[in-house]
């Protein structure tokens, strides 16, 4: 159920939460091909994206307040790259690691903390703007994830928000405080 909030903090610790979920929802519907296939050459699957995702979170959020979010040790690019023998199983505990790294860095800051400076690739932000910068970053590619999980499920695909023409329910189930917004 979605929690009323008038902290930055927690809204956003919530909404990391909540899109996290939601791709892992996505992940656990697509069969282990499905979680490495790219639609074509130019496209990504869906085990890439969380590669790519797992880099940004270690290089984001470690150190979060005290040292640059782009690290030197990050090798963006290699994260588009094949996996090698890298498995499912592997790529989804580095995954939850990398979630880790996120709520640590996030939990125990306060609404205080949001006009401390940090930087990215040298660019001043504050750490609201660096915590928007992720959220819509991690959201984007939660959107490629689910899309993607959902296309390879076709008919078979179980719906991870508001069930196609059912609108009306799901409004009624809200309403009632059976089911979540968000």
């Amino acid at each position: 159920m979605h929690q009323f909030s008038t902290s930055y903090i927690a809204d956003s610790v919530g909404l990391f939460g909540y899109y996290k979920k939601l791709a892992e929802g996505a992940m656990a519907q697509a069969s282990d091909e499905e979680f490495f296939r790219a639609l074509d050459p130019e496209s990504n699957s869906i085990a890439i994206v969380v590669k790519h995702l797992i880099g940004n979170m270690r290089s984001r959020w470690t150190g979060f307040l005290t040292s640059d979010g782009e690290k030197p040790w990050r090798t963006r690019d290699q994260e588009f790259e094949e996996l090698g023998d890298l498995s499912r199983t592997q790529l989804l505990e580095q995954w939850e690691s990398a979630w880790g790294l996120v709520f640590a860095a996030l939990e125990p800051l306060s609404d205080a903390d949001l006009s401390h400076l940090i930087t990215i690739r040298g660019e001043p932000h504050s750490v609201m703007q660096a915590i928007n910068r992720q959220i819509a970053h991690y959201s984007y590619h939660v959107g490629q994830i689910v899309f993607l999980a959902k296309h390879f499920r076709s008919a078979a695909w179980k719906t991870l928000s508001v069930a196609r023409n059912r609108s009306a329910e799901f409004n009624a189930r809200v309403t009632r405080g059976e089911a979540s917004q968000r």
